[in-house]
């Protein structure tokens, strides 16, 4: 972990989490916001921090965390292959361009998981970890408790907007700190701007953020 420190005078996680088009709870506020020092753990500026928004995309960091757990356990390995259910294989874009019954290997999944943001890939980790979508859930409810995410409840692996499936900016910046502390071996992931994901080449979809602001991981 102290090489990966090395690299930060100051590590701040900012963690934006916007309103979907779906209907909002009453007087639910347009985006959240948090900033923390993450070495240690001062709030440096919260706004909605603790408001129950869908979380999308960002959901993959739980998902991709319950992996990790599952390969430091030796359940898994980067080069279990994974079957792609029926399920995981429709889900809409953005995608792998997974087939049913098709098997790759858990370390491609993460690449596109976490590169391109795949909800297909991501929902075949969910499924191979849980046994189906609902059983992966509520590993998520019981990970999310562990790791002190007072407000989460989640449905499903990718984010897709689903009834329930909340978080706030505050739980999502300790998952995003957990992540990185937790398995530093896999910080390097996030801040590929492309990778080979198996069956195609995907590209980072915060390139531009990467290229555009400077230090940023």
């Amino acid at each position: 972990m102290g090489r990966f420190a090395r690299n930060f005078v100051c590590l701040v996680a900012f963690i934006v989490v916007a309103a979907c088009s779906s209907p909002q709870p009453s007087g639910a506020a347009p985006y959240a916001a948090i900033v923390q020092d993450a070495r240690t753990g001062e709030i440096l500026h919260a706004e909605n921090a603790d408001t129950r928004l869908h979380p999308a995309s960002l959901t993959k960091m739980l998902t991709l965390y319950i992996t990790f757990e599952e390969i430091q356990r030796g359940r898994l390995s980067l080069d279990t292959l994974v079957t792609v259910t029926a399920s995981a294989a429709a889900k809409p874009p953005s995608r792998l361009g997974l087939r049913a019954g098709q098997k790759v290997a858990v370390r491609y999944l993460i690449r596109a998981a976490a590169i391109k943001s795949a909800n297909d890939a991501a929902s075949a980790l969910g499924d191979h970890i849980g046994g189906n979508e609902a059983g992966f859930a509520r590993r998520m409810d019981a990970t999310a408790k562990a790791l002190g995410m007072r407000n989460s409840t989640f449905k499903n692996a990718n984010g897709l907007t689903a009834n329930g499936h909340l978080s706030t900016a505050r739980d999502m910046n300790t998952l995003g700190r957990r992540l990185f502390y937790d398995f530093p071996q896999y910080y390097n992931i996030f801040s590929r701007r492309s990778t080979d994901a198996g069956i195609a080449e995907v590209r980072n979809t915060n390139s531009r953020f990467l290229d555009a602001y400077r230090g940023a991981d």
